[in-house]
């Protein structure tokens, strides 16, 4: 996959970090702002921001003592393929969890 590095792959490799990239594809946030699109702490969001700005798939712009993240598009365009079935795979395993408890509720119902 040409000159995409392998910190970027393991770095996707989590759902949550993908879920903080689609996140941060669409606008620039800081920590804080993206920790409230997200079920966890602002530490762990924090720590998933390291991992990802250290894999080159977010980069950080400094604004006085603020900091703020954006997905890295070069980088992250390079993923492309891996990251579309990675997502695939999620919306696959996502129906399949939803249709599995419709039927228990049907069943259950019954």
């Amino acid at each position: 996959m040409g000159g995409m590095q392998p910190d970027a792959l393991a770095a996707v490799a989590s759902e949550r970090r993908r879920e903080i990239l689609r996140v941060l594809w669409e606008a620039e946030m800081s920590a804080g702002e993206l920790a409230a699109h997200f079920d966890v702490s602002w530490p762990a969001v924090s720590q998933h921001l390291t991992i990802l700005r250290n894999s080159g798939l977010v980069a950080e712009r400094r604004q006085g003592r603020h900091r703020y993240y954006r997905a890295d598009a070069q980088t992250v365009g390079t993923l492309a393929p891996v990251l579309r079935e990675m997502w695939e795979h999620d919306l696959d395993r996502l129906a399949h969890l939803a249709e599995a408890e419709q039927a228990r509720q049907n069943g259950e119902g019954a």
